[in-house]
């Protein structure tokens, strides 16, 4: 193992602001290499400890069933279902194993059978309750009574991977954040299966190369866009069987398209019977006790990180999703809220004292090390990301540079950036200067994410950018041939937004299915204010799909953009450096990889033969917003090629002289060099 004060000096190297606090880094890290000799007891490898959905919860074995679970207030736990008449019965009482509070029960073979229903009924002194099993691996809801049952789930033929020996590839990752249920264009809940057939080809057309999976683990409360976990070991089973979700993944990784899923450790839903508050009628048991156990901002619990119990139980979670359902790896969601016992909430994080006093859970930020060693030990090629807008140093790092061990953050400023901008600053006032800071302004030493929207920003309340900028313009001025001119500007700014926030991503990019195409509307899951209406909960992929309308061209151009970055790797060549910015023009140019990227944000000024500085060679036009293909005006002729002229008052010594026509953003490619003075 690696000498803290060693792990401590690269993290200090990495970012000499540490230096103030490397007392505090010394005792963190000490406090991860402790939890995990606490919780291994310095005699089990981590990998073997996170197996838990392996001992608890209902298995099969060669002669019968075998069920346990952890309650330790508990004085008598039952299975009643299907087989007892929902009654308690002596015959299905569990035993008391240890003092530590596991219990068991073996049955015969014949007993449960494939399909049926069952719940615990717990005892405690003064109390009892129903509850769902921890480690239930299928949960479903009684359509007409809406109460949640756990369910034997044990078909004759398991599934049959087609792709086992699938490893994610070693790209920048373009991922395609999908909601399953409101995948479909009608209006109900939509399926795993129906997401195979019908939107992972849309996927795989648009270039994208992971898909994100939001709202996989069981959830009651189907608006909560999955994020108020009940069930942490179950798919959602209102999407359909665990197979189909199974066969989805297998599928997508047929195209060779990774497969990360959010996982939802920062918090669980409060509900007690299909829930784990009160499991066992203390309401500590996987929790903290008290207020710090109240999300009081989210309705919902926050795990006791402290207990080694409770990180077996996460531990094991992380281990089951990628063994189970061979899944690419995870988005860590909300982890802001783990890591400070105030979440995060009216915080500023202005300084570096933020993430260094006494409102940081250290416990939590131990789990999520071990967490990352974990996934990482499991499956090395797996991914994981950090959403996280505090920008605690290190979240990004390896576990043996001395960090937490995601391997991306969210670059979670430049979303809200945007909204600023285009919903508060006029466009004449837009400072280039500025906006390159914020596309920029990430930790070199990590590996960040960037994304214009995600769901977030189309929830209802809020605005998507390209509904925030046409409006109500949307819904009668989107045929191909109308010339709007609000439309025009939304659909010119959606492009450039796009394309600028991709090329200076840093490690990877995000989009929210849909918004490629600027889909109208806002997102509003089915519940009492909007009658349970399911008109705002999918996507209406026939306005993509429409060649009389301009969504289809945005469509276009987003898969033009992806195809261009993922064919050549653009990416993966480094940081972008500025070659240019001017307030007054609304300028921006800079360079990546050789490739140059240049942006004239300004609302109606073209300049013909704009100077850029720019390293000698010659240039092709790859890509530019403008094109007719993709909604614009034609402006420029595509497929040109310019050569740099020699300027002696520039660091490069050249120039490219260059027409940019207002509302506009162009790709250029390196050729040969130049062999003579221009």
């Amino acid at each position: 193992m690696i000498a803290i004060h060693t792990l401590v000096d690269r993290l200090i190297n990495a970012d000499p602001y540490l230096e103030g606090h490397r007392a505090d880094l010394v005792r963190r890290l000490g406090h991860i290499q402790g939890m995990r000799e606490r919780i291994t007891q310095g005699r089990m490898d981590l990998m073997d400890l996170a197996s838990g959905h392996e001992y608890f919860g209902l298995h099969k074995t060669t002669d019968g069933w075998v069920f346990r679970e952890w309650a330790p207030n508990a004085t008598a736990v039952y299975l009643v279902g299907d087989f007892s008449g929902w009654n308690e019965d002596r015959s299905f009482a569990l035993t008391r194993l240890s003092n530590e509070g596991d219990w068991e029960i073996h049955l015969s073979p014949d007993v449960l059978h494939h399909g049926d229903f069952f719940r615990l009924r717990i005892h405690w002194d003064g109390g009892r309750g129903d509850r769902i099993p921890a480690y239930a691996r299928r949960v479903v809801q009684d359509p007409d009574t809406m109460i949640f049952n756990a369910q034997v789930w044990a078909p004759d033929s398991p599934y049959h991977w087609r792709h086992d020996d699938f490893k994610r590839p070693d790209r920048p990752p373009l991922i395609y954040e999908v909601h399953v249920g409101m995948a479909q264009e009608d209006e109900k809940v939509g399926t795993w299966r129906e997401f195979t057939a019908n939107i992972l080809p849309r996927i795989v057309a648009a270039g994208y190369n992971t898909i994100q999976l939001m709202a996989v683990q069981e959830h009651p409360y189907y608006g909560s866009f999955g994020y108020h976990v009940s069930s942490f070991f179950a798919p959602s089973s209102r999407f359909g069987p665990p197979e189909d979700l199974m066969d989805l993944i297998d599928s997508a990784h047929a195209q060779n398209i990774a497969v990360i899923m959010d996982l939802v450790h920062s918090h669980s839903v409060s509900n007690t019977v299909e829930g784990l508050g009160l499991f066992d009628g203390t309401e500590y048991q996987y929790f903290h006790k008290g207020r710090r156990g109240h999300h009081y901002a989210w309705d919902s619990r926050c795990f006791d990180y402290g207990k080694p119990q409770v990180i077996h139980f996460l531990l094991s979670n992380c281990r089951y999703w990628l063994d189970a359902f061979h899944v690419d790896g995870y988005r860590f969601d909300g982890i802001t809220s783990m890591l400070y016992t105030h979440h995060g909430l009216e915080r500023a994080f202005s300084g570096y004292d933020d993430y260094f006093n006494d409102t940081v859970d250290e416990d939590a930020l131990a789990y999520l090390a071990l967490a990352n060693e974990l996934i990482h030990r499991i499956r090395p090629d797996a991914m994981t990301v950090a959403e996280d807008i505090s920008g605690m140093p290190g979240l990004a790092l390896p576990v043996a540079g001395g960090g937490v061990g995601f391997d991306f953050r969210f670059a979670m400023g430049v979303p809200d950036y945007w909204i600023r901008m285009v919903k508060d600053t006029p466009d004449e006032d837009w400072s280039m200067g500025h906006l390159w800071h914020e596309l920029t302004n990430r930790r070199r030493e990590e590996q960040t994410i960037s994304y214009t929207e995600s769901h977030d920003q189309a929830l209802v309340g809020d605005k998507t950018l390209m509904f925030r900028m046409a409006d109500a313009a949307m819904y009668d001025h989107m045929l191909a041939d109308d010339p709007h001119l609000g439309v025009d500007r939304a659909m010119a700014l959606h492009k450039m937004i796009r394309l600028v926030t991709l090329a200076t991503a840093g490690s990877g990019y995000l989009n929210f299915m849909g918004n490629e195409f600027g889909h109208p509307d806002w997102i509003d899951f089915p519940r009492e204010g909007n009658h349970w209406s399911f008109r705002y909960a999918r996507r209406q992929w026939h306005l993509a799909d429409d060649p009389n309308l301009k969504y289809r061209l945005l469509a276009r151009f987003d898969r033009q953009m992806i195809a261009l970055f993922d064919g050549f790797n653009l990416l993966a060549g480094g940081d972008p450096s500025l070659l240019w910015d001017h307030h007054h023009d609304k300028i921006l140019a800079f360079a990546r990889a050789g490739w140059i990227y240049v942006f004239n944000f300004h609302p109606t000024q073209s300049f013909p033969g704009y100077g850029i500085p720019a390293p000698g060679g010659s240039y092709r036009l790859m890509l530019d917003t403008d094109a007719t293909d993709f909604g614009g005006h034609g402006r420029i002729a595509p497929g040109q090629v310019h050569h740099t002229l020699v300027e002696a008052n520039n660091p490069w010594g050249r120039r490219l002289s260059l027409y940019l026509p207002a509302r506009t953003g162009s790709v250029l490619q390196p050729l040969a060099a130049l062999n003579r003075e221009s």
